[in-house]
């Protein structure tokens, strides 16, 4: 079925953000079905960042949001152009992840920022709860292991759910945004203040 509506390519581009040709070719690939056409396009996007993903980011922005005079958040993004830290889907994009950690609180960036005596920590809280089910040892690791990604997905900003789409998570909102902007896009670092919190 070659005969895509306007109407689809639309949906499509609305729920993925990829451009109108994309978005066609995709619809056209999978006979104008939505759902399948959106993994089309996630599986390319995934393949185009991944080439991407060695180029070096250093322009972007630095984008704020404060939220009602009591959360304050600054958070550094980076690109690889002038020219794409100036376009409205970057800037948008930017100013979502301070959104997102000014909602979330995430501490940490990425898993591998997390301190090895966090995760230490992390591990024997977790170890000595499922210890308490008296469970046997093999089957408390797998659990142990299953609540150490509830902690990732709550504390590593890239791995929490998008506040405006939470079957996604932040790592793969930019992953379709670099497929968008055809650049490789970086968050470098990020500032949470709370108003009254101790210091």
């Amino acid at each position: 079925m070659s005969d895509i509506s306007a109407e689809q390519v639309k949906n499509l581009r609305q729920k993925t953000g990829a451009g109108l040709m994309e978005c066609k070719k995709a619809l056209v690939e999978t006979d104008g079905d939505q759902e399948q056409a959106v993994t089309v396009l996630r599986k390319r996007g995934q393949a185009a960042a991944e080439k991407k993903a060695g180029r070096t980011t250093s322009e972007g922005l630095i984008g704020s949001y404060i939220h009602a005079g009591k959360i304050g958040v600054l958070i550094e993004v980076n690109c690889e152009t002038d020219f794409v830290a100036k376009t409205p889907q970057f800037q948008e994009l930017v100013k979502d992840l301070a959104m997102q950690v000014a909602a979330s609180s995430p501490r940490f960036v990425r898993r591998e920022d997390v301190p090895e005596e966090v995760l230490a920590k992390e591990r024997e809280i977790l170890k000595s709860q499922a210890e308490s089910s008296g469970k046997p040892a093999q089957v408390i690791e797998k659990i142990v292991e299953g609540k150490l990604g509830k902690f990732y997905s709550e504390t590593v900003l890239l791995e929490q759910p998008f506040i405006k789409n939470a079957d996604t998570t932040i790592q793969q909102h930019i992953t379709s945004m670099i497929s968008v902007l055809k650049e490789n896009i970086q968050v470098r670092r990020f500032s949470r203040l709370e108003r009254g919190e101790p210091v």
